[in-house]
């Protein structure tokens, strides 16, 4: 004979082969369900927020004006406004226009933590303005302190104070 007959039923032609072990598919199936069930709760609680969030949200963009009064009795006080709006990237950008001898139309980087908020920015010749504050309860007034430094060119020098900028 030129075949050998295994002793293993695994090849043994005449009989079918052994039944598989069911123990995995309660454990596929289980699986699977949890997944769909994690997908489930992802996709309905995608966009909520928890409502601490939402109220400490404030909408930053759009004009904001006031005035800012110098600690220094010599220096006269200055009228800001500015207009934020995002940039191509999203990200918070404010051009400004100042009633100041020191400072001309500053392009401003803004920085937002909750409520308080930072502007940050120069103007062509060099000169430097750094506002921070926090918004009220409203979210239309800002309260903050300002400083200033001046260029090289000595038209100003260093000043700092405080002023109130509301939105439009």
């Amino acid at each position: 004979m030129l075949f050998k007959v295994s002793a293993t039923p695994i090849f043994d032609l005449d009989q079918a082969p052994p039944e598989p072990s069911m123990t995995w598919l309660p454990k596929l199936i289980g699986f699977i369900l949890s997944l769909i069930i994690s997908a489930i709760l992802i996709l309905a609680d995608q966009n909520k927020l928890p409502s601490s969030a939402q109220k400490t949200a404030t909408d930053f963009t759009g004009t904001w004006s006031g005035t800012f009064f110098s600690k220094h009795a010599n220096v006269a006080p200055f009228a800001m406004t500015v207009v934020i709006n995002p940039d191509a990237h999203g990200y918070l950008i404010g051009a400004s226009t100042l009633d100041s001898d020191c400072l001309k139309d500053v392009r401003l980087e803004v920085t937002v933590k909750g409520p308080q908020i930072t502007l940050a920015g120069s103007d062509d010749e060099g000169d430097n303005i750094t506002v921070r504050g926090t918004v009220d309860g409203t979210g239309t007034r800002l309260k903050a302190n300002y400083i200033l430094n001046g260029s090289a060119s000595g038209r100003c020098e260093t000043d700092d104070g405080t002023g109130n900028l509301a939105k439009r």
